[in-house]
């Protein structure tokens, strides 16, 4: 069994709702995490062999978006690519896939990773397409139900969770909200000190934007 390596790694900035990244979308950011990831390496494109990108919201994205990323940066069309939508664990389980890949012999390079454009998710119009008769229509966001709400409970997914602890709870945990919200503000100052003093600095590549 072959072992796996990471060559090297990049990703942008974490952008904001509607900030200054939302005319990139979630493709146009791939592809800029993955052509300066494969220079890190020293790997030329067409050194690639399969190509996996988490995304979770792909409504109005296009066909094969890890695909359309990995032409961005160059790598040939006939490298074949998949999209893997696991919610919020997508490009870690992206990365999971290509380290069996290689372990499997089947690869020697792979590209992996996760992209997103929470600014670009469009709004649906259910039932649209059959025709709307009379009475009023609900607008979906895509981001919210295809992102953020829980397909099973129907819940906001912070919700969904805490039905999960406590469900956990009474078969034997111990989840206390106060031992949560300590994890998570700490988690939180840790990420802002972190980006203060400029400890992310190397693993993010500056990101052109249009217009701008």
């Amino acid at each position: 069994m072959t072992g796996s390596v990471i060559l090297a790694g990049a990703r942008t900035p974490i952008g904001k709702l509607s900030g200054a990244l939302a005319t990139m979308g979630a493709t146009d950011l791939g592809a800029v995490a993955i052509a300066e990831a494969l220079a890190r390496a020293g790997v030329e494109p067409d050194q690639v062999d399969y190509v996996y990108m988490g995304q979770v919201i792909q409504a109005g994205a296009g066909q094969i978006t890890a695909r359309q990323a990995a032409a961005g940066a160059g790598i040939p069309m006939d490298v074949a690519a998949t999209t893997v939508n696991k919610v919020c664990l997508s490009g870690l389980n992206a990365i999971f896939l290509a380290d069996q890949l290689i372990a499997s012999g089947e690869a020697d390079i792979v590209v992996a990773g996760g992209m997103e454009s929470m600014t670009q998710a469009p709004y649906l119009l259910p039932g649209a397409r059959a025709g709307y008769r009379a009475g009023d229509q609900t607008v979906v966001d895509s981001m919210m139900f295809d992102g953020l709400t829980c397909a099973f409970d129907r819940c906001a997914m912070g919700v969904g969770t805490e039905g999960y602890v406590t469900a956990a709870n009474e078969a034997g945990a111990s989840f206390t909200r106060d031992a949560q919200d300590a994890f998570a503000a700490t988690s939180h100052e840790r990420a802002a000190t972190a980006a203060k003093e400029g400890r992310f600095a190397e693993e993010i590549v500056p990101v052109p934007v249009p217009q701008r």
